[in-house]
């Protein structure tokens, strides 16, 4: 079958198809299962880096400077990858982009393994090889993004963008575990080395998926990165949305950043801290959950103020009541409402902007929500060091509450 009659096929079907029957698909299943099998092991790189860093040079710095590190390309370069994407073969872009990660991250655990470096050039070579990871998520991401809309109908596409939400949330969980349960049992090269197999497990899958074809390009069009910069200016309500995923880029930080300074507040240790993450994590299951049974086409706005309002408030639980039980109901209820509010923020995006522009667009959300984490996690650090980390907390809630303020005023210009 070509891939323009597996195009039509998908336009043509009579129903959405339902979750497990996405997840079954050839196409968008295998793009599924291999970005799952990836960002787990990923996650499970920033782990066993972190740890492997933090025991060789005893600074915090260095592993926030190494962590910080995989940002970098994707907020310098991913614009420029956006436009690729839009005029280029997304496959290859994406097939690119892993290759990055897999020489970054195994070229670094064979080093580790081989050489056993210890102090600041470990530091180093961890610094090498997260900056390599970070480039190719920058390669690679925004053409990831772009190609979803292709492999569903649009009837299938608020389903298919929470399934693809679903393996950021779970290697959120369970990345983690993973890196740390082979740094304590075998050693950092280990918990390297499985995001390696991470990526290879990923490109095998991604032989199988079948990318339809995009348009024929217009050679009128524009593809520069001022043109899509120029559209989304002139979208007020698209440069709205962009701006909204920044909210929730803030919104989230607290779950990461400060749950270690809110357990010792309330007198906890690192149990709570992992209680707290993990219950973050399962809120954001449960937005999936909410959003395979009420998410539309025709609710997507709807349902970003629900996720954003649903992670105003649950922040707020949490900073406001001092008591653990409601930190963990407020963390379980803004992680849903995480979930529901970036996912629905993905689809409102994709649904508003042309075909030829979804890559460069896509970039500029990826910047959005990545490229500022740096800085939201300096804020709310710096906030947390001078006052509290309940305070801390606060001040995200406010962020959220203004971008759920003005999603629901683009709600009611939309319904006009």
């Amino acid at each position: 079958m070509t891939s323009r009659a597996a195009a039509a096929d998908r336009t043509a079907g009579p129903r959405p198809r339902r979750t497990l029957q996405l997840l079954a698909d050839r196409d968008f299943g295998g793009l599924f299962w291999g970005k799952l099998v990836s960002i787990v092991g990923i996650w499970a790189f920033s782990v066993a880096t972190a740890i492997a860093v933090f025991d060789a040079t005893g600074s915090t710095l260095a592993v926030g400077v190494v962590a910080g590190a995989q940002f970098v390309p994707q907020l310098v370069l991913a614009p420029a990858s956006g436009s690729w994407a839009d005029r280029g073969d997304p496959r290859r872009q994406i097939v690119l982009g892993r290759i990055l990660c897999l020489a970054g991250t195994g070229a670094l655990a064979a080093w580790v393994h081989l050489a056993a470096p210890t102090g600041w050039t470990l530091a180093g070579g961890v610094l090498v090889g997260s900056l390599t990871v970070g480039l190719g998520f920058a390669v690679g991401g925004p053409a990831m993004q772009s190609v979803v809309p292709r492999l569903v109908t649009r009837d299938e596409l608020p389903r298919a963008m929470g399934l693809n939400t679903a393996p950021m949330t779970v290697a959120r969980v369970t990345g983690p575990v993973v890196g740390a349960a082979l740094v304590a049992a075998v050693g950092p090269a280990a918990g390297i080395g499985v995001a390696a197999l991470g990526q290879l497990v990923f490109l095998v899958l991604l032989g199988v998926v079948r990318i339809p074809a995009a348009a024929p390009r217009d050679r009128d069009t524009d593809y520069s990165i001022r043109a899509a910069w120029q559209h989304v200016r002139a979208d007020k309500g698209l440069l709205l949305l962009l701006l909204v995923v920044t909210g929730v880029t803030f919104g989230a930080e607290p779950s990461i950043t400060l749950a270690p300074a809110l357990a010792a507040d309330m007198g906890g240790g690192p149990a709570l801290v992992g209680a707290l993450t993990a219950t973050f994590g399962g809120g954001a299951a449960a937005g999936l959950l909410v959003l395979s049974w009420f998410g539309r086409p025709e609710r997507t706005v709807t349902m970003v103020a629900v996720g954003l309002g649903a992670l105003t408030g649950g922040m707020a639980l949490a900073a406001a009541l001092g008591w653990v039980a409601a930190a963990l109901t407020g963390f379980a209820i803004a992680g849903a409402g995480f979930t529901i509010g970036l996912t629905s923020l993905s689809t409102a995006v994709l649904l508003r902007v042309p075909e030829h522009l979804r890559g460069r667009v896509m970039a500029f959300w990826m910047i959005c929500f990545v490229g500022f984490r740096p800085v939201a996690s300096a804020l709310v650090g710096t906030v947390s060091d001078a006052a509290s980390a309940r305070w801390a907390i606060a001040a995200t809630v406010v962020v959220t509450a203004v971008a759920t303020a003005a999603v629901v005023r683009y709600r009611a210009l939309v319904r006009r």
